[in-house]
């Protein structure tokens, strides 16, 4: 089966299948060998980890397109791409899903707000007219030349419009053709319920310290999400790991004893895979 097939049948399940997100090749697969079913390639993430600037639109099609391919040339499972606001207008997404398609996204998460977008769990966020992104959405189906890309429609109308108008804006994504819904940044259970409620896959972002409330697997299992993204979970442990770490070094001039604090040489080359590499030079030699 293919990853966009597996993807469509993890997404149709509706059981609430834990997605962290990725921001490189090596993020990625750290996910996939710890048991991951799917991936998210979150822009966030590469705008933090890649520019050190904060999620406020600086991230481009081409430089998304570049971690996509480089991630999907790492990794064996399903891929949600970040594909922000699709850059621009409704001939602007036709492009960017081609081009995201062609480097291996499994599927696209497009979103309404208006360009240059911010993170959904910001402040000041403003939105595009429904009929706007209704387009895009039309466009982003249009341009797909694999019918199994899915497309992941994103609302972040609740803090600038409110729940009812963003419920509204999730039921015209559907009918554009949008496969999965993506109602973001819901405050508490009640709108989580409702969100999950409705008769398509939708998926939940999860941002730790952010402003929607965590719950356990079990019980978004039982709400009826299809798939629970945790964006950044691993970019905030990298960057923790690293403080940490670096903090130590700094103090003490050395790292001496490192037990609980790095990972060891044996299992960084592991995760990267030297023996096969070793074994090709071996081959080829």
């Amino acid at each position: 089966m293919s990853t966009r097939k597996t993807l469509k049948s993890l997404a149709e399940a509706r059981r609430g299948v834990l997605v962290p997100g990725a921001f490189n090749a090596l993020s990625a697969k750290v996910i996939e060998d710890l048991g991951f079913e799917a991936i998210y390639v979150t822009g966030a993430g590469v705008t933090n980890m890649w520019f050190g600037m904060p999620d406020q639109g600086f991230m481009g099609l081409h430089e998304i397109a570049d971690h996509t391919a480089r991630i999907r040339d790492a990794v064996s499972v399903p891929l949600i791409v970040d594909a922000d606001t699709g850059f621009g207008n409704a001939l602007n997404m036709r492009r960017t899903v081609q081009v995201l398609e062609r480097a291996g996204a499994d599927a696209l998460q497009i979103e309404d707000q208006v360009f240059p977008k911010r993170c959904g769990h910001f402040e000041g966020k403003e939105v595009i007219p429904s009929t706007e992104m209704v387009a895009k959405i039309k466009a982003a189906v249009d341009a797909r030349t694999d019918p199994d890309l899915l497309i992941v429609a994103r609302t972040d109308a609740i803090a600038p419009e409110g729940f009812s108008a963003a419920m509204d804006r999730a039921h015209a994504f559907r009918e554009a053709g949008a496969d999965i819904g993506f109602v973001e940044a819901p405050l508490n259970g009640e709108q989580m319920a409702a969100i999950a409620r409705l008769p398509w896959p939708q998926i939940a972002n999860i941002v730790i310290g952010g402003k929607t409330p965590e719950r356990s697997n079990d019980e978004m299992k039982q709400l009826g999400f299809a798939g629970i993204l945790y964006a950044n979970t691993a970019l905030q442990a990298a960057v923790f790991g690293m403080q940490r770490a670096l903090k130590h070094l700094n103090k003490n001039g050395k790292m001496g004893d490192t037990t609980g604090m790095l990972t060891g040489f044996a299992e960084r080359q592991r995760l990267v895979d030297i023996q096969s590499f070793q074994d090709m030079e071996r081959k080829y030699q």
